[in-house]
């Protein structure tokens, strides 16, 4: 069987959208296995070897069983897996609405443009931000969305920058998000609140549903 016809996936599950701007909205998720990255603050190291292999076949029969509209491809890191790719095309062919959560250390040149593409920009306190992957920017529309997970002030403040450098705002959706348990999300507000940024504050609401490490939600 071709490389790209077959993926590793750690779990598929049927929840509502935790973060960003369809919090709240029911969705399939399709998590793949391995990461070439080790964020500080990474809630999914399950995720980084844990999985069992399975056609996009396999794959699309098992996303249809939930009879749900929405769809992410999310990790680890995704695009890892050349199967990504074909994958997500089979996705945008048979369901309404599919987003993709990524890194924002791959490249997303080859996403299938109907895919809504969630794109991390890696701050200090990741101990990751030497891998974002900066071209990415330029290939964001309107409908995608650009998320920083926010572990403190200094953090923060690079953030702002960047969003300012970019002009991040008028591009697409910005979500700045506390590290959960790191960073009250009060002072995050507060920090947004009087400097005016024209961003959301995200909450990872499936960890105020569920007890924070409860896995397949």
């Amino acid at each position: 069987m071709a490389i790209d016809r077959r993926l590793r996936v750690n779990e598929i599950f049927h929840s509502v959208q935790g973060e960003g701007t369809r919090a709240g909205v029911r969705c399939v998720f399709v998590r793949l296995t391995g990461c070439h990255l080790r964020c500080t603050w990474c809630d999914t190291e399950y995720a980084f070897h844990e999985g069992a292999w399975m056609t996009l076949d396999e794959i699309v029969t098992q996303v249809r069983d939930y009879n749900c509209p929405t769809v992410e491809l999310t990790g680890g890191e995704p695009l890892l897996q050349p199967g990504a790719f074909p994958l997500l095309t089979q996705l945008a062919d048979a369901f309404e609405s599919v987003l993709l959560e990524t890194s924002g250390a791959v490249s997303i040149a080859e996403v299938d443009p109907r895919v809504v593409r969630i794109v991390d920009i890696k701050c200090p306190g990741s101990g990751e931000v030497e891998r974002n992957h900066w071209p990415n920017i330029e290939l964001l529309t309107p409908r995608d969305e650009i998320k920083f997970v926010i572990a403190d002030r200094d953090d923060y403040e690079w953030a702002k920058d960047v969003l300012a450098r970019h002009d991040l705002p008028k591009r697409c959706p910005v979500i700045l998000a506390p590290v959960y348990g790191a960073l009250a999300p009060l002072d995050l507000t507060n920090w947004v609140l009087a400097d005016r940024l024209d961003v959301r504050i995200g909450l990872q609401l499936h960890k105020l549903i569920w007890e924070p490490d409860t896995r397949g939600v």
